[in-house]
């Protein structure tokens, strides 16, 4: 049987690099909402010769994912999958942003939970935006009910949400969702290890990539607070993605691995306050 990779969000940025580094040892299946741009990413992938294939997917729907992890375990072994599908504040409003974000992995967990076997990995792609707004805006204790009634987490979340501002509830729902991905991540790491099989998530800073270019003033602005200064390139978080999936990182799992060329570390207190 050969190696499946799965990509979501695989059409461009890092999903699409993570599919051309990860093709050199699996046959890729990249999913996102754009079938056009699936298309594209995968002629380009096909023009480097690996073997590529688009399957339509919106993660915000479960029977959407259900159908994506059935059809990917009947190409193979399901070795690897790179879930980076996600929306971020300039993209939608805060509900769609926590459908997207958290409802996704709540879907794209559990239904390839099902069909992983011994020896793969599930990477949830969080953000730096999980660190720097302020953990007194983040509800954790409603996280829990995420594992058992994914709805009433939901209305759980936007009902705090809506405490605040409309003018800044999709950014708040942004670091929200994607602090609760780095905590699902890490509580889901003992049900795939049930299995042999390792989850975690990777936390990306400020990359050069198409949801970048949307943010790119705002971004611009932070990059003087980096140990590095400059923006990463699609390429090093592909490599870091590459990395976690592999034997050598068999041991790595219900952790989260923050790559943001040392923003946060840097400059958390005064980046904080332009959060909220």
């Amino acid at each position: 049987m050969r190696k499946i990779c799965v990509i979501t969000g695989g059409g461009s940025g890092m999903g699409l690099a993570a599919a051309k580094i990860m093709g050199k040892s699996y046959y890729i299946i990249i999913c996102g909402r754009n079938t056009e741009k699936l298309e594209a990413a995968v002629n380009e992938l096909k023009a480097e010769g690996i073997q590529a294939e688009a399957y339509p997917c919106d993660v915000s729907d479960l029977a959407s994912v259900e159908k994506l992890a059935s059809y990917s375990k009947a190409k193979g072994t399901v070795a690897a999958v790179i879930h980076a599908a996600g929306m971020s504040p300039h993209m939608g409003d805060a509900k769609t942003i926590l459908e997207v974000n958290a409802l996704g992995t709540i879907y794209i967990n559990n239904a390839f939970y099902k069909v992983m076997e011994e020896g793969s990995c599930l990477i949830d792609v969080s953000s730096m935006s999980a660190y720097l707004t302020p953990q007194m805006v983040m509800p954790v204790g409603i996280y829990k009910y995420s594992r058992n009634d994914p709805e009433k987490f939901m209305r759980k979340m936007m009902r705090r949400i809506r405490f605040y501002p409309e003018k800044y509830q999709s950014g708040i729902a942004y670091g929200i969702s994607k602090n609760f991905v780095i905590w699902y991540a890490k509580q889901d790491a003992a049900r795939f290890g049930e299995s042999g099989a390792r989850v975690l998530s990777v936390s990306p800073g400020n990359f050069d990539t198409p949801m970048g270019e949307i943010e790119k003033e705002e971004a611009s602005a932070y990059v003087k607070y980096c140990a590095v200064k400059r923006a990463g390139r699609v390429e090093e978080i592909a490599g870091l993605f590459s990395y976690c999936v592999s034997e050598s990182a068999g041991y790595l799992t219900g952790v989260d691995i923050l790559c943001d060329g040392g923003l946060v570390a840097s400059g958390i207190n005064v980046l904080q306050k332009k959060v909220v």
